[in-house]
This record gives structure tokens, sequence and C-alpha cells, in this order.
């Protein structure tokens, strides 16, 4: 090759590159959860968790409605699930990239309100869209749901978003990940990464440039689901070494045990069964979903609803002690799987340096007691929003993918640098003062 052509070949290699990064654009994090979803962007330094129009989370719920073949994402879709029960889909984390028979399918097909059926034996959703019966894959529904991300990142950017990193939970296997990515891509982005919800939730923290190497255990006990994972990161790499956990233990499972109880004492006042009227059960379902938050910050709370099940007016007062007492066998799970996790990666609970804490049911006080009494009073990390933390370290790994290079600003810093796709992940991102964090929409790095 001489000396004309080699010089060509490096500016043609050169202009590529640039304008593959050029296309590339802004890369947006989205955490695509089984209650929630959020979407996170770093920007001017800052982690910004981007709002919907009502200011908070989007609700991963989908639901049909009217002679207009009216479509509803998020927060006008949940409040359907009262009226419209039947056209209001929800948990479509838990079916995707699995198979109808599977028997965890099965079982929440016994609990949800919609219609679920077999398609080659892959669970599809069966609904009305107006005078129309249509059916829906679980990719199809979180491509609607992830296509409001998208929309909402470019109402904020005031430009359209093409790129995006995307969280999964560390058990997702192959078939589940590709589900996913197929998901993604039919809400019209390209994944650039897909990484595992414990690796974004440790990037939130920037525990991964802290000096020496590391333990970090994080739990997550989200809406649909609880996984518990042990990671190791030394020199910006993480690995993770053991992960356990339960699909069938999130929050909604919590609200369902309280949701037995007080229908049972419904059957006992009236000697009326409301099991088999699915608007009552979720009106039911909201108000138990909604006292539960309330319970991490008080210690009892009234549920009252107007005429719940024909004619008969529903009030009874809901306790900590009694929802505690309700779920204490599915808490002593959660430690018996932060036990089997410790197993797994062969290590005591005293090698762990880093304990994170993530998903809105973590707040719950009483695990986060038998945690720390686990942990011989060792503290969780705190700082962000626990909802949003997978979102934040997505955020965080979208920007370094997108080459973001931020410089040291008082307590803020975000490095640039080459990612690893394989399941040891290289991920830059840190901040200090972390306890002053604040658990806002805005944050510092």
């Amino acid at each position: 090759m001489n000396i004309f052509s080699l010089i060509l070949f490096v500016f043609v290699a050169k202009s590529f590159c640039e304008k593959e990064e050029e296309t590339l654009g802004t890369i947006i994090g989205i955490d695509l959860g089984t209650t929630f979803s959020r979407v996170g962007v770093i920007k001017d330094g800052r982690v910004q968790i981007i709002a919907n129009e009502q200011g908070i989370e989007t609700p991963s719920y989908v639901a049909f409605t009217g002679e207009q073949e009216e479509q509803l994402i998020g927060y006008a879709a949940k409040k359907q699930l009262t009226s419209n029960p039947k056209n209001t889909i929800f948990d479509v984390k838990r079916l995707i990239g699995r198979f109808y028979n599977d028997k965890i399918v099965q079982d929440d097909i016994r609990n949800w309100p919609f219609k679920v059926v077999d398609k080659l034996n892959k669970p599809t959703f069966e609904v009305k869209a107006g005078s129309d019966t249509k059916q829906f894959t679980p990719e199809d529904v979180s491509a609607m749901i992830l296509t409001e991300m998208k929309h909402m990142a470019e109402s904020y950017f005031g430009h359209e978003v093409k790129n995006a990193v995307i969280t999964v939970p560390a058990y997702f296997n192959n078939e589940q990940r590709q589900s996913t990515r197929d998901a993604v891509n039919q809400a019209g982005l390209n994944v650039v990464r897909i990484i595992s919800e414990p690796t974004a939730a440790a990037t939130a923290y920037g525990l991964n440039k802290i000096e020496g190497a590391r333990n970090i255990l994080v739990l997550d006990l989200g809406g649909g689901s609880f996984d518990v994972s042990l990671l190791t990161v030394e020199k910006g790499v993480y690995e993770i070494v053991a992960t356990n956990g339960d699909v069938h233990l999130g929050g909604r499972d919590l609200d369902q045990r309280v949701m037995e109880y007080f229908m049972k004492v419904f059957n006992e006042k009236t000697g009326k069964d409301l099991r088999q009227d699915s608007i009552a059960i979720q009106m039911l379902r909201q108000e138990v979903e909604t006292a539960k938050i309330a319970l991490s910050t008080q210690h009892e709370i009234k549920i009252e609803i107007k005429s719940l099940h024909d004619g008969e007016d529903f009030s009874e007062t809901l306790t900590r002690t009694k929802f505690d007492k309700l779920n204490m066998d599915l808490y002593h799970t959660i430690i018996q799987s932060v036990e089997n996790v410790l197993d797994d990666a062969f290590m005591n609970k005293t090698d762990v340096h880093d304990i994170v804490l993530v998903g809105g049911s973590s707040r719950i006080p009483k695990i986060q007691q038998l945690i720390k009494e686990f942990f011989n009073g060792k503290e969780p990390t705190r700082g962000i929003n626990p909802d949003e933390a997978v979102a934040y370290g997505a955020a965080i790994q979208g920007g370094i993918s997108g080459g973001v290079e931020i410089k040291r600003n008082g307590n803020r810093l975000v490095a640039s640098t080459k990612t690893n796709i394989k399941e040891k992940e290289e991920l830059t991102g840190d901040q200090e003062d972390q306890d002053k964090q604040p658990a806002e929409n805005h944050h510092d790095l």
C-alpha cells in the first residue's frame, strides 16, 4: 500500500467513525419495569429522570377503550382498571420471552382480569379494541410502553431520539433478553446495550469508582418480582457472581396477601363473595396498593370504598403490624434468598462492602429492618430514589456509550470509557457526597 492509499484509508476510516458517533446522538436509558417504567438521560453533566405529563413515573399499563379504538398508556390506562379491567393490560414483563404452558404463566393468568390465550405456545393478550377483538404479544404491548418512553424523551429534548440502553433483570435468559430487544426495536429504537438491573443500580451510586475491589449486594424488590445479586467490582469492571430471587415475589404479591385477607373479612361481615366481581377486585387492589405505600411512613391507614360489591360498603383499618404479619413468610423468603446468593458466591455477610436497595417495596420498614439485622447493623447505601436507581444507572451507561465526557465540577463527574458487552460490564460514572444526593428527578453525579 503506497503512502497516498494509506492516508486515504485513514481519512475514510476516521470520517466513518466520526459519522457513526454523530449518528448515535442522544442515548437514553430505559428501565422497563413490571409496574412502572422510567427513562433517563445525562444532560449538562447531570442525570435527568424524565417525567411524564403528570410529572411522575409512567405505570406499565396499556388499555383499549371506546368505539374509536382508543389506546391509553400509563396513568390514563391504569385508571381504566376499575371500569374496564378486561381490556387493561399490566404485568407484561412477567410474560415476555416465556411460553404459554410455563407454570409461572399459568399461575399468573389465574390472577389477571384480562384474557391471555395460547398462540403457538406463546402467551398472547386478547382484548376488545372498539368493536373488534384483537391480539397482542407481550413484545407488542412492551413496545407500546417503550414508544411512550421514546416520545417523552423526544418532548424533553425537542428532537428525535433513536438509541437506548435498556435494562433487564439479572435472571433473564437469552429468550427474554431477545424478546426485550425486539420490543425496543419495534418501538423505533436501536439497542445500544442491554445491561442487568443490579449493574445499573450499582452504577447509579458510583460504586465502581471507589478505590480497590468491592463486593456489592443489590436487592431489587419491585412491583412484579424480587431478585438479589452479588456483584464484584474492581478497576471499574462489574461481574455478577451470583443471583437469586423469585419472579412471583414483588409488591403486587405483598398486596395480594392483604387482598385475600380483606376479601375474607368482607365475606364474613356481609356473607357475599366479591371474588367473581373483577371491577370490585381492582377497586380493592388499588386501595391496598395505596395503603401499602402509606404504611412506609405511617403506622396505620383506613381503607374505605363506597359500594364495593352488591351495594355493600367497605371500611377497614390496616396497620403496619398487620401488613407485616400477613407477609412475614415472604419477608423470610427474601432473607433466605440473600443467604442463598452469598452461599453461591462463597462469601460471608462480612465480605459485603455495600448494600443497595432498589424498587419501591424496598422502602417497607420491616424489610429494611430485617436486612440491617441480617448484616449485623450495616446500613444500606442511600441517596438515590430506589424507584429511579435502575433508570439512573442506565442513563449513565447511555451517556458513556455515546461518548459523553464531562469533567469534574464540584461533586459531579461522569467519565467516558469503552464498554464491554459481555457479562463483565465495564462502566464509569461517579458521585461524591452520596448521602447528600437529592431523591428528586434532577440529580447531580
